[in-house]
C-alpha cells in the first residue's frame, strides 16, 4: 500500500464518502436485475456487525469496502474504488485490509456475494488474484443465472 494512504473506519456524514456511496448503488442498480442487487445501503452499513472503512490519500477519498462479520466468518459488502482512482491499487489495498481485519477477528473465511459481466471483471479478476474461489451460495442468497459467490479460507491464528 503506498505510504501515503491511510486507512480507517468510515465518517458516515462525510460528503465524499456519500458521494461514492451514492454512485456505487447506482452503478449496481443499472448492472444488475432489480431482485440481484444485494449492495448495503447507509442504513444497512451501519448494521450491527459492520464495519465500512475508507482509503484516503490526504482529503482525497480512493476507495470503500465493508466487512460484516459473524459467527467466524466475514462478508465483503459494498467494496468500491472511486472511478477517478482506479488502477493505482486502492481496491487491492482495501480487499486486503479487509482480509486482514477478518482474520484479526479470527474469521475462518471471507465470502462475497456479486454478479457477472463486464461491469463486474474488474472485481472478479482483483478477487481471483488474492485466491477467492467460486462456490455454494452462502448467508441466505439465493443463486441465480447471474450472482456469483467467491470465498477465501483464511489460516487459523
Amino acid at each position: 500500500m503506498d505510504s501515503r494512504w491511510r486507512i480507517a473506519p468510515a465518517d458516515f456524514e462525510h460528503p465524499r464518502l456519500l458521494h461514492l456511496l451514492r454512485f456505487h448503488l447506482d452503478a449496481m442498480r443499472r448492472s444488475s436485475p432489480r431482485d440481484s442487487v444485494h449492495a448495503l445501503d447507509i442504513s444497512g452499513l451501519r448494521g450491527p456487525g459492520v464495519t465500512l472503512f475508507a482509503l484516503w490519500e490526504d482529503d482525497t477519498l480512493l476507495a470503500m469496502g465493508a466487512l460484516r462479520t459473524s459467527n467466524g466468518f466475514g462478508e465483503i459488502k459494498s467494496m468500491r474504488t472511486h472511478p477517478d482512482h482506479l488502477g493505482r491499487g486502492a481496491g487491492r489495498a482495501m480487499l486486503e485490509h479487509l482480509i486482514a481485519e477478518a482474520a484479526r477477528l479470527a474469521c475462518r473465511r471471507v465470502s462475497l456475494e456479486t454478479g457477472s459481466g463486464a461491469a463486474f471483471e474488474r472485481a472478479l479478476n482483483l478477487y481471483r488474484r488474492r485466491g477467492f474461489r467460486n462456490g455454494a451460495a452462502f448467508g441466505g442468497y439465493e443463486a441465480t443465472d447471474f450472482n456469483q459467490f467467491l470465498h477465501l479460507d483464511l489460516a487459523p491464528g
